[in-house]
């Protein structure tokens, strides 16, 4: 195998953003009133949407099979730092991974709790390092994913499972209520600054257990100087 190579940012080497040394709101310590009455200010004068910004580094997401293989049969991920999102959280657990062209990707984060499919998501700086060409898709959706190679301390797997996640935004019902977004499964949104921009195509993601969070890849952060709990806008 070859050497490995770091050809994006990982969230423990960034460490710009606020919430590094901040509480984040998947413990309960995050101010969410605030997030949610500067919302409603923003509706009510017209303006743009105001919502946080997460970016997702590559990671990957593991079933049952694949935690037993990777990490050894009962196996069980080990919480290490909370997400923005209720009941998520980055595992201690790390895997390397392996493209077509025999290079690696070492000390890939696994996310918990366990899903239902096992899923690499990656930037497309990435995959071009990788030697592969994922398709953008939502979570969980793995039609033409691309076969990839993780590699674990109890075992490796090859399996179909590599995309690039589309841009979305985390909601819950009551906010999709209360932003007048009901019917619309995507958005437009502005990124104020000297590199500002707009992303067309944000899908709306909805549960009872979302906070509101525009969930982007590092690419498209790096593009628009954007770091975790900047603050981009809906456009309405």
């Amino acid at each position: 195998m070859a050497q490995g190579f770091k050809p994006a940012s990982e969230c423990a080497d960034c460490r710009l953003c606020k919430r590094w040394q901040s509480p984040t709101p998947g413990n309960g310590s995050f101010p969410i009133d605030q997030i949610v009455q500067e919302v409603v200010r923003r509706v009510r004068a017209g303006g743009g949407i105001p919502i946080p910004v997460g970016v997702s580094a590559r990671h990957c997401h593991l079933n049952r099979d694949a935690m037993d293989v990777l990490f050894g049969p009962g196996s069980e991920l080990t919480p290490c730092r909370d997400l923005y999102q209720p009941g998520a959280y980055a595992a201690k657990e790390t895997v390397s991974v392996v493209g077509p062209r025999l290079r690696a990707i070492e000390r890939v984060r696994i996310l918990g709790p366990m899903r239902g499919y096992t899923q690499v998501e990656l930037a497309r700086t990435d995959a071009i390092g990788l030697g592969l060409d994922p398709p953008v898709r939502d979570s969980g959706d793995l039609e033409g994913a691309q076969p990839i190679t993780l590699v674990g301390p109890g075992g490796a797997i090859t399996q179909p499972v590599a995309i690039r996640a589309a841009r979305h935004i985390h909601f819950s019902p009551s906010d999709i209520a209360r932003l007048g977004l009901e019917g619309r499964q995507a958005v437009r949104v502005r990124v104020e600054g000297e590199k500002g921009l707009i992303f067309e195509n944000v899908r709306l993601k909805i549960d009872d257990s979302f906070i509101p969070e525009l969930h982007l890849d590092t690419d498209d952060a790096n593009a628009a100087d954007l770091v975790c709990s900047d603050t981009i806008h809906i456009e309405l």
